[in-house]
């Protein structure tokens, strides 16, 4: 805290935001620690950060980070996971990359914000070549059971 005073004070005008400078008439750290634009990264699999959690995800992260196979998490609504932002960002981002490669969404967690956003976007998804994979399997381990979905590649 002591360090944050004084750079306040010996800086006015500036403040620390994660222990980087930044002015308030920008006082978003996105815009002062947003990454130069370059090509998209092509992956297999991609998690979504944060148990699809609206705070680390938006369209630009779909349109950077092109994946065969995106994993949602998320099973807590009250913090807003998975999030219907994310979701919608994920249909934002790939109507942009200007090819129609398959994806594969899959969630490992049967949500109600999933389950809407799958039947009032499903149109969506079928234009952009977006698959949600549901599954009923199940893993057993040392007598618990729990959901998964297998992945081949």
């Amino acid at each position: 805290e002591e360090e944050l005073s004084r750079s306040s004070h010996s800086n006015p005008g500036k403040s620390l935001v994660n222990g980087i400078k930044t002015n308030p008439a920008s006082s978003s750290p996105k815009s002062t620690l947003s990454v130069p634009m370059g090509p998209p990264v092509y992956v297999d699999l991609a998690y979504i950060p944060n148990h699809c959690s609206g705070k680390n995800t938006d369209p630009e992260f779909f349109k950077r980070v092109r994946a065969s196979y995106y994993v949602v998490s998320g099973n807590d609504a009250a913090n807003g996971e998975p999030s219907r932002a994310v979701l919608d960002a994920l249909l934002e981002g790939k109507s942009q990359w200007g090819e129609n490669l398959q994806v594969t969404l899959i969630p490992t967690h049967d949500t109600e914000v999933t389950r809407e956003w799958y039947q009032q976007t499903h149109e969506k998804q079928q234009e952009l070549n977006i698959m949600v994979l549901a599954s009923s399997s199940t893993v057993v381990m040392q007598d618990e059971s729990f959901p998964a979905c297998k992945i081949e590649f």
